[in-house]
Formats: structure tokens, sequence, C-alpha cells
């Protein structure tokens, strides 16, 4: 595979390598080809609509949880549109039935106060119901749909299984970047609290945080997991990943802009945690530089700072083999999926531009931002 010439990009830039990205498309829609089940692109984790040509190639559509990322994937994908939203704007709900093929309620109070719209929509759109198994393995709270008291998804002691007419499907999401016996274990919980109303189901969408593309997945068990619901229930079934989609697909480069001292070496970027990876902060996590090592690993250690005046953005504390100097560029790894959907003009600093790379075209800049960017959304 052709390396990327990282110094022939404009930095600030994420980047987005389109031969990994087919790589890990090619893998999902195998999983759609051996079981018969469809995989929907996730918008809240990768929305960079220039790739949505190449990602409708592999799978069956997107979704999304507002009214833009539904327009979005209506107008740049054209394939299949899901919705799933907490609560539903009442205003926006006639423009949002025009883009959508499918539309899960949070709750049953939602499904009263909106079906009858919904069926008068003038097509069909398949509804379903947001369960809350009660059940995950996530870690850190920010990330867990079924914490205690969660607001996402109706629990057992909540499901109304008098206001099921209309209703095509359950979808749950319980998962974070996890594996497939995880999935098998939240199956299990699944089973056990509405197996009953699964086999008057059309479909279950099984949500997102499945980390499909990632080395150590377990592809073949969730291979099976699939096959035995939708044998024994009789439907189809949706996964929803947003992350595995773009995992390990994308760059984000920065470059030095100062070096100082402070008990410790510091180095400034042209880049920002919290503009422009706030997961970094938000996670948190200490993302990849390639070259670079951990703390004292190598014989010189920075910690990497942003140029915002927020006192927190800080990047983490890295090693590298030389001092670093001004004009020094980094790559940072794995930066496609919640960077570009999460980041914003914090302290007026500008976007990264956005660049795709293969192997016909080349580098190929799809976006700069200007000054216009940021004053337009404010007033």
């Amino acid at each position: 595979m052709i390396p990327i010439d990282f110094t022939k990009v404009p930095s600030p830039s994420y980047i987005v390598d389109e031969r990994l990205l087919t790589k890990n498309l090619e893998l999902l829609k195998s999983i759609q080809d051996r079981t018969g089940c469809r995989i929907l692109l996730a918008l809240k984790g990768f929305s960079m609509h220039s790739t949505f040509p190449l990602v409708g190639e592999y799978l069956a559509g997107i979704t999304s949880s507002s009214l833009f990322e539904a327009r979005l994937g209506y107008e740049k994908m054209g394939k299949e549109v899901h919705v799933y939203a907490p609560a539903y704007v009442e205003h926006e709900l006639d423009e949002l039935l025009g883009y959508v093929d499918h539309m899960v309620f949070n709750s049953f109070n939602q499904w009263a106060q909106f079906k009858d719209k919904v069926k008068a929509a003038g097509k069909t759109i398949e509804c379903g119901i947001r369960v809350n198994p009660e059940y995950s393995e996530i870690e850190t709270a920010l990330y867990d749909p079924c914490y205690t008291n969660s607001r996402l998804g109706t629990t057992l002691a909540n499901f109304d299984k008098s206001q099921l007419d209309g209703i095509d499907g359950l979808h749950f999401h319980a998962m974070c970047e996890q594996n497939s016996d995880t999935l098998e274990r939240i199956i299990k919980v699944v089973e056990e609290k509405f197996g009953d109303v699964l086999h008057k189901m059309k479909w279950l969408n099984f949500g997102g945080g499945h980390h499909i593309t990632r080395e150590d997945y377990d592809v073949e068990k969730l291979v099976n997991i699939i096959n035995y619901i939708q044998d024994k229930y009789d439907l189809l079934v949706y996964l929803e990943p947003g992350e595995a989609v773009a995992l390990n697909t994308g760059y984000l480069v920065a470059t030095v802009l100062d070096v100082q001292k402070n008990g410790m070496d510091l180095a400034i970027l042209d880049t920002s945690a919290t503009c422009h990876m706030p997961d970094v902060l938000e996670m948190p996590y200490r993302p990849v530089i390639i070259g670079a090592g951990q703390p004292n690993e190598l014989a010189y250690t920075y910690r990497l700072g942003g140029l915002t005046c927020l006192a927190g953005d800080v990047i983490g504390d890295y090693s590298f083999e030389k001092p670093l100097q001004p004009g020094d560029r980094l790559v940072f790894t794995d930066m496609a999926h919640y960077s570009m959907v999460k980041n914003h003009m914090f302290n007026g600093v500008n976007l990264p531009s956005i660049v795709s790379y293969n192997d016909e075209e080349g580098i190929k800049v799809i976006r700069e931002f200007k000054f216009e960017d940021y004053s337009g959304r404010l007033s």
C-alpha cells in the first residue's frame, strides 16, 4: 500500500484513507451477505458525506438521530434512512417524515403522540420502540445507555404491550467499543425480557457499539448470533455501527507551533483537544501519534497542548526520539470517527481541513474552512 505523504496536506487536517475505509466496508458487507442482515452507517460516528457514495456500495443505508442527520443521509447516500431520537421535535416532524423509512420511538408516549402523523405521511414508514434491557458492560457512564435512571429506551416495567399495534420492530443499544461476546450476554437479557414480543416483530435492531472491524473482534460469533435471532423469531436484524465503519481509517495531521518549559518540556500545536478531538477530554483517552512513545519511553518527553486559551486543552504526554522543533509535523491515528462530527470552533480556532486519499486520485482536499464558517453560526 502506497504511504500517504503527510507533508503534502494542509495543517491541521483530517485525512481519511479510502483504501482502509473500503477494507472495513468489505468486512461489514461480508456479514450482510452471510446472514441477510442489514448494516447501517450511524452518522453520529462518521458523517464525511464525500465518502457516502463509497459507503453506499456496501451498506444498506444510514441511521440518524436528528432532522439534519436524516436529511444528510437522504440527500447524500439515498438508501435506507432510519431515525431514532430520545424525543422528536413536533415542528420538525413533517420534514423529517419526508426523509425516513424507519422511525424508532424512545417511549410509548412519543409513539402515541406522533403515530397518526406517521401513518398519514403518504408513504410506508416502519416504526419501532427502543427498549432498555437494563444491562450493559460499559465502564464509562457517559457512554452507557443503560446506566441507572437512563433516559434512553423503555424498560420492561414501562413496556405497554397494549400499544404495539403499528409497531414493526424493537431497537436496543447497550454497547460501546465492545466485542461479540458482550453482545451474546446482552441478547440473553433482551430475550428474557422481550422474547415474547419479538415473535410478533418484523425486525430487531441491535444498535451500535459493535467494534466489528477491530482486529480481535469475533466475527463468527456475531454471524452466529444474528442467524440465531433471525431464525428463532423469523425477523430481520439491523446493526448500526458508526465507529466500526471508520475505525483506523483516518488521521489528524498537526504542526508544532512552539516549545517551552514549565517543570517539563511543553509543545503547543496548531490543533486542539477541545476543538478538534473532544473525546480526548470526554472519554478520556490518549490518541496514538505515529513515531511517538509513552512518556519517557523515548529520549525526549513533551506535554502536547492545543492553541486555545482553555487551561485543560492538553492532548497528553508523549516521548520522541529527537527534540521537537517548531514546524515539525505530528500525525495522530484513528481520527476519522467522533472527531469531525464533534468538533467546534471555540475561541474562534479554525477547523482542520477535510482530506481524502486513494491510489487513483492521491491526496484530495475536500473542504477548507474560513472565517465565514465561524461567523455564520453566530449572530
